[in-house]
């Protein structure tokens, strides 16, 4: 068994341990869960200072999506959880590829490529996941069908996927990279607008644009705990 495949079954295993004791928390204790989650990817970030914190912005971008649809607080929960896990199969990529302080090759974006899946594949053994399985798998597909891994199209990819993928497309722009500094805001807007249909929902890119201009939802806690239902008062 290699390195890598070590680490990503030592991953796989805490995943595991951490959402199994997840449904039995109560609401103050799923709090520290979440932060729980939130830690263990800024540490697999932490080697790279240009990805530090990503994965926390895109699940902030994205739930700015997610509320300004009114989605439930169960898809909200997918959806974040999904956003923060989006890029957990790169830790069975080589640190050589990730850290590359410029361009890669077209050979290492190949391999770069693999992450989607094998971020899937961590996230597939975990029965509370199942639902987020489809969102780091897809991430990376495009609306023209030239996105991988499987070259969905359009409506065939999920929408919280298509969620993602702008709101990683958004916070990869608008962060320092070792090859170019960050864009500013408005730049990044306009190419979102301009890969609007190709690569990028339409309505999806107008929704974040609009809620990230109002920076109104930008959320102040994590959606990632469960509501349990009230107990009536006696006598209700």
């Amino acid at each position: 068994m290699t390195v890598h495949s070590l680490k990503e079954r030592h991953l796989e295993q805490t995943l595991v341990w951490l959402f199994q004791s997840y449904m039995s928390l109560e609401k103050r204790f799923q709090g520290l869960f979440s932060e729980a989650i939130r830690a263990i990817v800024s540490a697999l970030e932490a080697k790279d200072k240009y990805t530090h914190g990503h994965s926390i912005r895109v699940s902030e971008y994205a739930l700015l999506i997610g509320r300004a649809l009114k989605l439930s607080d169960e898809e909200l929960i997918h959806l974040e959880v999904g956003a923060l896990l989006h890029d957990i199969g790169k830790i069975g990529t080589p640190e050589h590829i990730l850290t590359k302080p410029d361009r890669l090759t077209k050979e290492e974006f190949e391999i770069m490529k693999e992450h989607p899946v094998k971020s899937a594949e961590i996230l597939s053994h975990i029965e509370l996941l199942k639902e987020v399985v489809p969102i780091v798998k897809y991430h990376q597909e495009r609306m023209d069908g030239l996105g991988y891994p499987d070259g969905l199209k359009g409506k065939q990819i999920p929408l919280l996927a298509r969620a993602v993928l702008i709101a990683d497309a958004f916070d990869a722009m608008t962060s320092d990279r070792p090859y170019r500094k960050a864009l500013p805001e408005n730049t990044a807007y306009e190419e979102l607008i301009r890969c609007s249909g190709d690569q990028f929902d339409e309505e999806l890119v107008k929704i974040f644009i609009a809620e990230h201009k109002k920076k109104k939802h930008l959320p102040s806690e994590s959606h990632f705990f469960i509501k349990k239902p009230k107990r009536k008062a006696v006598g209700e």
